[in-house]
């Protein structure tokens, strides 16, 4: 079958590359409507022009073998390579060029297709600028976790040393032929003074991470400020004057309020030591749109911009040995994160630093939740199965609930709870279990038992509990939980309160 000349046409200018016919000396005789594209010169001027004039001394550097083919002029493909052409305005750009020898009644001719790689390269380029940036990216999260990581463990070790001394101190005081009471309490008051100092750290680490338990409520902003500011006033001394600015009227927000009470103490006491000869410290809300602010500005030091880029990096501090962990704006960053909001910073040398937080507003009136009593009850002989894969904990929750009047089972992990459960002949009135355990968590423990047990009540308990945690860390619905670490009062007004509920 014989192709019409309209067809070879079509085909031709519907091709997505340039195509240049040649003659056998090298003259262009016939091109299609991209050549001029790609080339920038007109279809007038391409014709008649030797092909030399459009390539780059690198495409005449090309492979021995393809030359020799060209210069024999046999017919059929002669390959692919890649290199580069010059358009009209001297930009040289990278193409992939194949060339077939044809015999027509016309001739021999060489026809060459060339695709413009610009693009291909361009992506080529942005994937490499993206994998660079990704290297980068990847360094500096190691650099931030190793950072994390030795903050950490310089603060925990400072706190262990501080708790296995001092209990050493009990023990030697303890067994010595004639034991001073009061020295003992008082280093066993130093050991739990650390062991709070150890807990601050981790809800404050908890809270950077947003892995802390946010129980929030509908809160008027300037009714938590206003229960705490009498604190405040206390954490910063007299040679600072704190000044509260409350707009009246404004909106609700949906917070956990013991989180925004740890952000402003956080804030506070990063003034306070911004302003070791005395400031002002200025607390301001007002409403901003569809957001309630809340501002905390000092008169104090200020920040270069340099300390501005990493004041929310945990552990990043300029306090020096001992000033500080460096948690405190870190802390505030998760709060406010966490609760749907914003956080800035503004600061400048001498002049003082202000951070500006904003909270999603509300259209609930509600009320706030009465504050009920929590102090712990004893209880009445209930039976209580706990669950916890830690020794030294499992006994010392069992401790606190056997003297407060429950009786107790103790299992080590799921399955030992499950089958302690099955040989027990009476009720079980409470699971108090810990959420992340090996071989089974927690939720398919209680989701088990209760299966077998449905009068049975489930109190978890845990440091990190995601597993049964709902979206934005909030608990999910009718789950109970005890954070560790827990006072002896924690957990029995925990476990009263859920007997009673």
């Amino acid at each position: 079958m014989e192709w019409s000349e309209e067809l070879a046409g079509g085909l031709l200018q519907a091709a997505p590359d340039a195509i240049l016919v040649m003659e056998g000396d090298g003259r262009i005789v016939l091109v299609n409507d991209r050549a001029e594209e790609l080339y920038g010169w007109r279809r007038d001027e391409l014709l008649g022009t030797h092909i030399e004039a459009l390539v780059t001394d690198d495409a005449r550097m090309m492979p021995s073998e393809r030359r020799k083919r060209l210069d024999e002029g046999r017919a059929g493909p002669v390959g692919a390579v890649t290199t580069t052409i010059r358009r009209r305005d001297g930009k040289e750009i990278p193409v992939e060029s194949s060339v077939s020898i044809v015999d027509t009644p016309q001739g021999r001719l060489a026809v060459c297709v060339i695709r413009d790689l610009s693009e291909r390269a361009r992506a080529e380029q942005e994937k490499a600028r993206l994998r660079a940036e990704a290297n980068v990216h990847r360094s500096q999260r190691l650099e931030s976790l190793g950072q994390l990581a030795g903050g950490i463990a310089h603060d925990f070790n400072n706190m262990l040393g501080v708790i296995v001394n001092y209990a050493n101190f009990v023990i030697e005081e303890a067994e010595s032929p004639s034991p001073d009471l009061k020295a003992i309490a008082a280093d066993a008051g130093q050991v739990v003074r650390a062991g709070q100092r150890g807990t601050d750290l981790t809800h404050q680490l908890l809270a950077f991470a947003r892995r802390e338990v946010v129980r929030p409520q509908v809160l008027d902003l300037n009714a938590v400020i206003s229960s705490v500011e009498e604190m405040l006033r206390r954490s910063l001394g007299e040679h600072i004057s704190l000044l509260v600015r409350a707009s009246p009227g404004l909106p609700a927000v949906v917070c956990d309020p013991g989180q925004i009470e740890q952000l402003l103490v956080c804030l506070a006491v990063n003034a306070r030591d911004a302003m070791p000869g005395g400031g002002d410290l200025v607390i301001d809300t007002s409403r901003h749109g569809d957001q309630v602010r809340l501002r905390v500005s000092d008169s104090g030091q200020g920040m270069p911009v340099d300390v501005m880029e990493r004041a929310f990096e945990p552990f990043f501090t300029t306090k020096g040995s001992g000033g500080g962990s460096g948690l405190g704006l870190a802390t505030v960053y998760g709060i406010v994160t966490q609760a749907g909001g914003e956080v800035s910073l503004a600061s400048s040398v001498g002049l003082g630093t202000t951070v500006t937080v904003l909270l999603p507003a509300s259209s609930d009136k509600s009320d706030l939740s009465p504050v009920l009593d929590k102090s712990p009850a004893r209880g009445s002989g209930e039976t209580l199965l706990v669950v916890e894969d830690e020794v030294a904990l499992r006994e010392v929750a069992g401790r606190i609930l056997s003297g407060a009047g429950y009786r107790v089972l103790a299992a080590s992990c799921g399955t030992a709870a499950l089958e302690l459960a099955e040989g027990h002949d009476g009720p079980i009135d409470l699971l108090l279990s810990d959420v992340i355990m090996p071989g089974m968590l927690g939720k398919e423990l209680a989701e088990r038992l209760t299966g077998v047990r449905p009068a049975t009540r489930v109190l978890y308990m845990s440091g990190y509990a995601q597993p049964v945690l709902h979206s934005q860390g909030t608990l999910d619905p009718g789950v109970a939980l005890l954070e560790k670490p827990f006072t002896a009062d924690d957990l029995l007004a925990a476990v009263r309160d859920r007997l009673d509920d």
